[in-house]
């Protein structure tokens, strides 16, 4: 049987010049051309298929896939089921989204009143039909049964076109590249349907809390607030960098724990501050208290310099480098906030390119290069979830960050930081 062109009659062949937008079209592609049938579904399978659904049956019910099926005279009936790989995808629509399946599932849920055929990437030069219906789905649906390495693993995709790979956009959608990346989505697709409409709804209603559009704009607002990070884990940090800039770099540990105790006390005292609003000065802050924050800090100087030691060891840092901040932390989760609301349709396009954009600009004020600023996000993400486990929360992101800083292909080493 055979999966590729149509029959002769069924319309003029796709164009000679084509170029495919991602690595996956351009290998069902040529895996079309020497009618490697296997190899194309091979392909198919190592990949997330997206299809349209209704979205008001999305929102009243997120737990059904309604799929809004197509038309092609060129099929008998002419009702397909069209499917497209991720270089393929349309623009965001408020009124058109997007769900996704692997392979084998578009063979088990097939029912009689569906169409009997599904187009993959309809009016492409790597186009196939494939027969939906049983027994002649078998012959596709096996290769999504066999055991392979899950979708979401670190890998980077890359849009050849569609998608901007240098310059203020690129730059802010790289900063988002650890999350981007380690699912194995494509780094510079700012046109982003991601995990889907419905699931892209729940994760950030899961993870955020955020269920509307106001909620989303009050949340991307927050991470790109320059003081926004973790405002003791940003005094530690400042405070050695003040030193390592006052005594020409390294700085002990134990004079860094003992500075901290001396600022803290020296403002336990109350201080007077320059404000807005005129000279001021700050209350005292009662013996115990001040006595416990220095306890807390010097506690996370000792969490800190464990990580960074880990982090060395595993080339995240250089040498006898260090964390200067946590402010990537945010400033990456903002740059994903952007694609999630966009998915989510919280947001439009261009707002979601701002808002980009803005996390771009941010990080460049903070940091030097994007090692840097992948040690202040990977220290800012152990520091709130890892608690020194050093499991999947750390392990995820070093081998994400190995990813990025050797696949030629990474924006950590295409695109500058500046």
């Amino acid at each position: 049987m055979s999966f590729g062109p149509p029959p002769a009659g069924f319309g003029p062949a796709a164009p000679p010049v084509w170029t495919p937008p991602t690595e996956i079209e351009q290998a069902l592609m040529e895996a079309k051309a020497r009618e490697d049938w296997a190899a194309y579904f091979d392909t198919l399978a190592d990949s997330r298929l997206y299809f349209e659904v209704r979205r008001d049956g999305a929102d009243a019910e997120p737990s059904r896939t309604i799929p809004v099926f197509g038309h092609d005279p060129r099929v008998a009936g002419g009702r397909v089921w069209a499917v497209y790989t991720e270089g393929m995808l349309p623009a965001p629509d408020p009124h058109r989204v997007l769900d996704w399946q692997k392979l084998g599932w578009f063979a088990k849920v097939w029912a009689p009143t569906d169409p009997a055929m599904i187009v993959v990437n309809p009016g492409t030069p790597c186009e196939a039909f494939l027969p939906s219906a049983p027994p002649h789905s078998a012959a596709w649906a096996q290769y999504g049964a066999r055991e392979r390495a899950p979708l979401d693993r670190a890998r980077v995709l890359t849009l050849r076109m569609g998608g901007p790979k240098d310059g203020p956009v690129a730059r802010g959608l790289a900063c988002g590249a650890l999350l981007i990346v380690r699912d194995g989505l494509a780094w510079n697709a700012m046109a982003y349907h991601g995990n889907g409409y419905t699931s892209e709804r729940r994760l950030l209603r899961e993870w955020w809390g955020v269920g509307s559009r106001e909620e989303w704009q009050s949340q991307q607002r927050a991470l790109l607030d320059p003081d926004g990070a973790n405002p003791v884990w940003e005094f530690a940090l400042n405070l050695r960098r003040t030193i390592a800039r006052d005594f020409g770099g390294h700085v002990d540990t134990g004079y860094w724990r003992d500075a901290v105790a001396r600022v803290l006390r020296a403002r336990g005292g109350g201080e007077t501050v320059l404000t807005p609003d005129g000279v001021t000065t700050t209350p005292t802050v009662p013996e115990a208290e001040t006595e416990a924050r220095i306890k807390g800090v010097q506690h996370l100087i000792g969490r800190i310099t464990r990580y960074e030691a880990r982090f060395r060891a595993d080339g995240i840092l250089d040498g006898n480098r260090y964390v200067g901040s946590v402010d990537a932390w945010n400033f990456g989760r903002a740059s994903g906030m952007a694609r999630w609301g966009l998915g989510s349709r919280y947001c439009s396009l261009p707002e979601a390119e701002a808002a980009v954009v803005e996390a771009g600009r941010a990080a460049a004020r903070s940091y030097k290069s994007w090692q840097d600023f992948a040690a202040g996000y990977i220290l800012g993400r152990c520091l709130h979830f890892d608690e020194e486990e050093f499991g999947n929360w750390y392990t995820d992101m070093v081998d994400v960050h190995r990813v990025l800083m050797s696949d030629p292909e990474s924006p950590w080493l295409t695109v500058s930081f500046r």
